[in-house]
Order: structure tokens, then C-alpha cells, then sequence
């Protein structure tokens, strides 16, 4: 039916065709093609950084197995304290180890993406026609290619 070079495009031209009332959407498919992963470089790594997220993500642990245990215990604020204490250096451990293994070889902190290269609107045969010819006369930015 459609290319698009964006989600955007050919999640409006999805949108617009369920606008009409008689068009069975449930036909309709976006397909990511030509997938690729990126990986954007988010910052630096650092020991206080390192040391400074596992405590933290340690803490988080410790306080959730310390409310569980305070649940069964008549005094319920010192195993909160006690699991977040233990969160805390098993969470520094936990992360320092890997980081000093590491030996700056890979020293920063990145966020991966899966994105695709255009995005394709696919429909089963019976319905193709018409939502091909309904998408060709609806505006769309250049990114719209109509491949058949």
C-alpha cells in the first residue's frame, strides 16, 4: 500500500483510514523494515557514579525486602533499616566489580534504540485496492512513497 519514512506517517495514514466508517481497520499492519539498533552515547562513567548508582539501586532493593520482612516482624522499622543497609553494599559490590573488571575499556553509559529505516503499511488483498487509493489521496509530508 504505503512507505513511510517516519512511525508518524504511517501511523496518520492508519489513523485516516479508520476515520472512515466503513474501512475494516483490523486489515491494516505497520511494519518496520530495515531495522537497525542505535546506540546513543548518554554520558561518562566515573567511580562516584558507579558506586553512587548501585547504592542507590541497592537501596531500592534492600527497602522492598525490608518492608516483606517487616510485614512478619513485631518491630517493623529495623528490618527496613537493615535490608536497606545490606541493599546498599550488596548493590556496590554488584556494581563496582564489573566496572573495575572492566578496566576502562568501555567507560560511559549509552541507551539503545531499535529504529527502522521506513515503515511499511501492509493490508490483506481484499481491502489493498481501497486503501491504497485512499492513502494516495491524502496529503502527506514527502516521506510518503507509495511502492505499489
Amino acid at each position: 500500500m504505503g512507505s513511510f519514512d517516519s512511525y508518524a506517517d504511517a501511523q496518520a495514514a492508519v489513523d485516516m483510514l479508520s476515520d472512515k466508517s466503513d474501512f475494516p481497520v483490523a486489515e491494516l499492519t505497520i511494519v518496520g523494515v530495515d531495522l537497525m539498533e542505535v546506540e546513543h552515547v548518554v554520558g561518562r562513567l566515573t567511580w562516584g557514579r558507579v558506586i553512587a548508582g548501585g547504592a542507590a539501586s541497592g537501596a531500592w532493593m534492600g527497602l522492598f525486602f525490608g518492608m516483606l520482612l517487616g510485614i512478619f516482624s513485631e518491630n517493623f522499622i529495623s528490618p527496613i533499616f537493615l535490608g536497606m543497609l545490606m541493599g546498599v553494599v550488596f548493590g556496590i559490590v554488584a556494581s563496582a566489580v564489573p566496572y573495575a573488571a572492566s578496566r576502562g575499556r568501555r567507560d560511559f553509559t549509552t541507551r539503545t534504540q531499535i529504529v527502522a529505516g521506513r515503515y511499511d503499511v501492509l493490508c490483506t488483498p481484499a481491502h489493498a485496492a481501497e486503501a491504497r487509493d485512499a492513502i494516495a489521496r491524502f496529503s502527506f509530508s514527502s516521506s510518503h512513497r507509495n511502492d505499489n
